[in-house]
């Protein structure tokens, strides 16, 4: 208790200013709370007040993933949920050969297409453009009972 009654009886020196009980908010203003992620609010910044912000489709999420796995920027077992039936055994036997992995450059989804067979499934392909090569990329999304797509097929242009 010495202690503490010698560090209180000590007066501060003139040249600091009295310190608060929360030196992160001075003056006692309120705490910042992000409303949204930076992303979104840089996107927003790009955008009319009033106008919705587009969300990307399915065919270009699927495209980015697919060719991040056949790519070798991440593991197969990113895609084991986003996908159904044999297309993820069909994955993991083309993601060994690497069929999209290129040299120098690092492969970006160039174009997409995509046609509608029936209502709920869609076929998409792919252009993959690599440096000065471009090459194909073709999968099959199905839309399931709880309303999110499922790759259920995988082909790329290599034999």
């Amino acid at each position: 208790m010495n202690k503490v009654m010698s560090r209180t009886a000590q007066p501060r020196p003139r040249h600091r200013p009295p310190t608060r009980r929360d030196s992160r908010r001075p003056g006692g203003a309120r705490a910042r709370t992000p409303s949204r992620p930076a992303a979104t609010r840089a996107e927003a910044a790009r955008t009319r007040p009033g106008t919705a912000v587009r969300q990307p489709r399915p065919t270009d999420l699927f495209a980015e993933r697919l060719l991040a796995v056949l790519s070798g920027q991440r593991p197969v077992h990113w895609m084991l949920r986003h996908t159904a039936g044999r297309a993820y055994d069909e994955l993991v036997r083309l993601a060994e050969r690497g069929p999209l992995r290129a040299l120098g450059s690092r492969p970006v989804v160039h174009d997409i297409g995509y046609y509608v067979p029936s209502e709920g499934a869609l076929e998409v392909f792919a252009r993959i453009a690599a440096g000065d090569r471009l090459r194909a990329m073709a999968f099959r999304l199905e839309l399931g009972k709880d309303l999110r797509w499922r790759c259920t097929a995988v082909e790329t242009g290599t034999p």
